[in-house]
């Protein structure tokens, strides 16, 4: 990325100054030898490790990194392992601990095995947090949450049981089994579908991993399984788009009903054929902006107020008692509003 308020130098006098004022200013740990706009300290370095890098989602949260980046004159780092895998992604950050970024943020695919290495980092002095998917029993010091557990899952089976007719059977495709936030998801959809919904019932829950072709051939073998199934939720936004491709490639349109976490664009085609009925979201690129301002808050040592001041995320909210930085609620994306978003 381009660094911000790089001094050129011209002589060798003001060479050994620059060094100089360069020693004074060091602090914390690195991640980067530029210095900032102000020309005093250095540049704050803020990485991110998404659960797997590629995939429109994660790319629509760093291109929202980025743009903070840029705004707020910070260094923004990311990667993400290539398959969503627990031992690959610890690698990642593992190596960003090598580097001594100032803060480190990882959406987890397995919280407990990441928690021993997210105490690496803090022992090197790095700040950590969760960005996406939380890892609640680590020693993270912040969690910036795209929307509420309940609101994610409730808006999800109200969506569904509003094609549904509120009554049948539905099945769930999910994807990484260990990861946090799609756990904490099922398990409102379990107890608000059981309280609000009692003619609706859960046959089956999946795992396809962050694989969309798998996805497909999941729901497809629930359809088959259960021929009376009416409906089908993608936890993640691979497996959303997964669960509508098999409804139409099974001519199942108007009889079996999914809807999903998918990005915009992903989910638009299906939207307007029919296959699928609503993507709950949040605004992704602000799920990343976001991220990265926090990063700066740690870095800094500012306190993050209950209303934070953050132009791209203007319903964010901080609850101090549970280190919870909160995007807002759940968007609901339908045929009418998909063309509204770029990723």
């Amino acid at each position: 990325m381009k660094i911000i308020g790089r001094i050129v130098v011209a002589t060798a006098v003001v060479a050994l100054a620059a060094t100089t004022m360069a020693g004074c200013t060091q602090r914390g740990s690195g991640g980067g030898s530029s210095e900032s706009p102000g020309g005093g300290d250095k540049e704050v370095s803020v990485a991110f490790v998404p659960k797997l890098q590629g995939i429109p989602y994660f790319e629509a949260m760093n291109t929202g990194g980025q743009a903070a980046a840029k705004d707020l004159g910070l260094k923004w780092l990311y990667q993400g392992p290539t398959s969503a895998d627990a031992a690959a992604q610890a690698d990642i950050v593992r190596s960003y601990i090598q580097q001594k970024v100032d803060v480190l943020f990882v959406a987890p695919n397995d919280p407990n095995s990441m928690a021993p290495v997210l105490q690496q980092a803090k022992d090197a002095g790095i700040h950590v947090a969760t960005a996406d998917t939380d890892a609640p029993d680590s020693v993270r010091e912040l969690f910036v949450n795209q929307a509420s557990t309940e609101g994610i899952g409730q808006t999800l089976t109200d969506e569904l049981m509003k094609a549904m007719g509120g009554k049948g059977k539905y099945a769930i495709v999910s994807c990484g089994e260990t990861a946090e936030n799609l756990n904490s998801w099922i398990a409102v959809q379990k107890k608000y579908t059981a309280e609000k919904y009692p003619d609706a019932e859960i046959v089956d829950i999946v795992y396809a991993g962050e694989d969309q072709a798998k996805a497909t051939q999941m729901a497809t073998d629930l359809m088959n399984a259960h021929p009376d199934l009416t409906g089908l939720v993608g936890e993640c936004t691979s497996s959303a788009p997964g669960v509508a491709q098999a409804v139409a490639d099974a001519g199942k349109v108007g009889t079996v009903f999914t809807v999903g976490l998918g990005t915009p664009q992903a989910m638009k085609p299906y939207l307007e054929a029919g296959s699928s009925s609503a993507s709950v979201l949040w605004d992704v690129e602000a799920l990343g902006y976001l991220t990265a301002w926090a990063g700066q808050q740690l870095a800094e040592g500012k306190e993050i107020p209950a209303k934070p001041d953050v132009k791209a995320a203007p319903e964010a909210s901080y609850d101090s008692s549970t280190k919870v930085l909160l995007l807002g609620p759940p968007l609901v994306i339908t045929k009418d509003n998909a063309g509204d978003f770029s990723y």
